[in-house]
């Protein structure tokens, strides 16, 4: 499920049944950084609704967590998201991220972190890109699953 009203309330009628939240972390870059920031924030907002997509009604997909690259204080604001979650009844936090720098503070966040290369879409063919996305969506759901069938009981 999506983070919509409309989403939102299928949540609220089926809260028992989504017990993982999947939230992507975009970072937000100017200067020669610019471009490609967007482009990891396309692809990133690309797989994580097509990964919604094939998990509906088990993951809800909260908005991006945007950050600046050099901001202080952005591991923390993250690790707050991930409690509120938590507290919230979701059993699984996972954290989509294109940035190689989070994986400096995968062991901080105590939730499941997951790095994947940015793949640059606007240089591919629709169909290639497609079936990219589609490789990339099937490996995440087999961490997800993974993860699930391991859970600390």
């Amino acid at each position: 499920m999506r983070w919509t009203a409309k989403e939102l309330d299928m949540y609220s009628q089926s809260k028992e049944y989504v017990d993982t939240v999947l939230i992507p972390l975009v970072p937000l870059s100017f200067g020669g950084q610019m471009k490609h920031s967007g482009s990891m924030n396309e692809f990133l907002t690309i797989l994580s609704l097509e990964i919604e997509k094939q998990m509906k009604g088990r993951i809800l997909l909260m908005p991006s967590f945007h950050y600046v690259s050099n901001e202080v204080d952005k591991v923390e604001r993250l690790k707050h998201w991930a409690n509120e979650v938590k507290e919230n009844n979701i059993k699984h936090v996972f954290f989509l991220t294109s940035d190689y720098e989070w994986k400096k503070h995968e062991g901080e966040l105590k939730n499941h972190l997951i790095w994947i290369p940015a793949i640059a879409l606007e240089s591919l063919e629709t169909d290639q890109a497609r079936g990219m996305i589609n490789q990339q969506v099937i490996q995440i759901l087999d961490i997800f699953t993974y993860n699930w069938k391991n859970e600390k009981k």
